[in-house]
């Protein structure tokens, strides 16, 4: 019985090892502004999709707002859902599906975002 949980928690643990990595690389100053942590958001993301894992995440502004941005995949499911949360609130603020056009749309403008120069 031991081992079925930890089968079950082990991935949710490393998960969130890595997106605290993964967030570490985030803004400084976005990092120090956030007022909700990012196991709280996380799971607030991944309580709006069922059998959900997240695939990536990333603290940003958008809008004016700062947020928390997942992509979460299901399987079975193609493309992902992209569940926003309130960095300052905790709230969702949006939650979309995106197919894979789209989903590889928004890979390829990401990637010219990360290859322009900052002035």
């Amino acid at each position: 019985m031991y081992v079925k949980h930890m089968n079950r928690m082990l991935p949710m643990i490393l998960g969130g090892l890595l997106a605290t990595a993964a967030l570490a690389a985030d803004d400084p100053k976005l990092v120090a502004e956030a007022k909700i942590k990012e196991t709280e958001a996380r799971a607030t993301a991944l309580a709006q999709i069922k059998n959900g894992t997240v695939r990536s995440e990333e603290l940003e502004r958008e809008h004016g707002h700062l947020i928390y941005s997942y992509d979460i995949q299901v399987a079975g499911k193609s493309g992902i859902d992209e569940v926003n949360v309130d960095a300052l609130m905790g709230e969702i603020v949006a939650k979309t599906h995106e197919g894979p056009r789209a989903e590889r749309k928004e890979a390829d403008a990401d990637a010219k975002e990360k290859i322009k120069p900052k002035p």
